[in-house]
């Protein structure tokens, strides 16, 4: 994976750097040691390491603020970081920047239940900001695989999403507002809390932007009434084109569960290894889940279990109680966990129409074939965001290319059948130079076009996203 050389002024300047930001932060959110900054040197694509010159961990607004606006007027390039959990690189380091964490800014700085809102500061876990209102009887709808580490900072970076997204939508539906720190230091604000704000949709501009416009600081977040009642069902089939269909079928008909996963043969042997959730042995299994009253689900898992039972499937378990539903979404849960324990594996994030997951789900199955490398799928089937994992071997030289090889062509499928490289991993270094298969010379130097507003200076993670040679001239600049 090519990165940009580092500038070896900025190298040659480190100490006076790393002096200037110890000035204005505490000694010990200033990590300047070579063997310390390799804490920093990756982030959840572990095939790509390289220790930044320093990393900064601020503890709010204003430090952030201060660190910028240095390192603004020292050239000095900035990658911003949440919890590190990013699969596609995001977070990536170069040799000459600073890496800026927010993991000090896990603070609650207000909640309101009337108005059904709280306010974060965004290093604070995705899953912690559902725990300060869950007693309350509230809830945060976004909840990424991570949940449990990712950052609030990284879930707005990459928009993220998770398995109950197809009720409730991505982070950018239930983000209302953020703090944003410009790489100027100018401090500004934009949304807050109330449904709409007038105008541009800025917010929009911010939420998915992976750390290339400003550093999010404090965000401004939907929280929701917990539902009455929620209850899952589990469908295992013979066939993952079956499966497919299945899921087209359920959204076909009207109905809106809170999520519907899937997951394919080698997750399924996978997880039963590691969690024992007792699970089919089959080749897909579907877990389809509904909330409301319980006449409510029991309505909508009547029509559910009608269109699943037409299909002849090898097993249809409704959850009778709470921990049954519990044991239904165990495997899921520990999906990714149980597939790293038996081999390395790249995750892929490829959003498709619904309707084309039988035909994609085809595709995939021939192409692991020819590429000799074995695939697990497990993903969010209701709103077609899919996450093929591609088994190789990071110790058999030649194996680590020939699955990103693998993994190209998957997320060239998703778009050629009318959908997106990235549904909620973002782009990163993973799918960057890929970018050009989704979008024309126009469209990206429309995108670079709004990164030159917020950051004229290419200083914020500007080695991410777009092609490198498309944006050499401004990062050059």
């Amino acid at each position: 994976m090519e990165m940009p050389t580092p500038n070896a002024q900025v190298l040659s300047r480190k100490d006076k750097i790393v002096a200037r930001l110890s000035e204005i932060l505490p000694r010990d959110a200033v990590i300047s040691d070579e063997r310390e900054t390799r804490a920093y040197e990756c982030d959840a694509l572990t095939a790509y390491k390289c220790p930044p010159l320093c990393a900064v961990l601020p503890a709010n607004t204003k430090e952030v603020a201060d660190v910028l606006r240095i390192c603004h007027q020292m050239g000095v390039p900035v990658v911003p970081r949440g919890s590190g959990t990013s699969l596609a690189g995001g977070a990536l380091p170069t040799a000459d920047c600073v890496i800026l964490g927010v993991a000090k800014m896990n603070d609650v700085i207000e909640t309101n239940y009337d108005d059904r809102y709280i306010r974060v500061q965004t290093g604070r876990t995705n899953l912690s900001v559902t725990g300060a209102v869950e007693t309350n009887g509230f809830f945060y709808a976004p909840d990424p695989s991570s949940q449990l580490a990712c950052a609030i900072a990284g879930n707005i970076a990459m928009n993220s999403g998770g398995a109950h997204c197809l009720k409730y939508g991505v982070t950018t539906n239930n983000l209302m507002g953020v703090t944003m720190v410009l790489m100027d230091g100018t401090v500004v604000e934009i949304g807050g809390a109330h449904l709409d704000a007038a105008g541009l949709d800025i917010l929009g501009v911010i939420c998915g932007s992976e750390g290339q416009l400003g550093v999010v600081t404090e965000a401004t977040l939907r929280i929701l009434h917990k539902p009455e009642g929620a209850r899952p069902v589990l469908m295992g089939y013979d066939s993952s084109e079956v499966a497919g269909q299945v899921v087209t079928d359920i959204i076909k008909a009207g109905i809106l569960p809170v999520a519907i996963e899937f997951m394919d043969r080698p997750c399924i042997e996978a997880t039963e290894k590691f969690a024992k959730a007792g699970y089919p042995m089959c080749e897909a299994l579907l877990i389809v889940e509904v909330e409301g009253s319980e006449d409510e689900i029991d309505a909508q898992l009547k029509l559910i279990m009608e269109i699943a039972a037409a299909h002849n499937p090898v097993e249809l378990r409704e959850a009778k109680d709470a921990e049954e539903a519990g044991r239904i979404w165990l495997g899921r849960k520990s999906a990714f966990g149980a597939m790293g324990q038996i081999n390395d594996y790249m995750c892929l994030d490829g959003t498709i129409p619904v309707s084309s997951l039988p035909l994609v789900l085809r595709r995939i199955g021939e192409m692991s074939k020819q590429f000799g490398l074995d695939v697990g799928n497990v993903f969010h089937a209701g709103d077609g965001n899919m996450h093929p994992l591609i088994l190789f071997d990071a110790n058999k030289p030649g194996d680590l290319e020939l699955c990103e090889e693998f993994g190209a062509e998957i997320l060239k499928l998703c778009v050629e059948v009318g959908g997106c490289l990235t549904g909620e991993h973002g782009v990163g270094i993973e799918k960057r130079d890929l970018m050009n298969v989704q979008y024309d010379p126009a469209d990206l130097e429309a995108q670079m076009a709004v990164k030159d507003i917020f950051d004229p200076s290419w200083l914020l993670n500007a080695a991410k996203v777009f092609p490198l040679n498309s944006s050499e001239a401004r990062r050059a600049a």
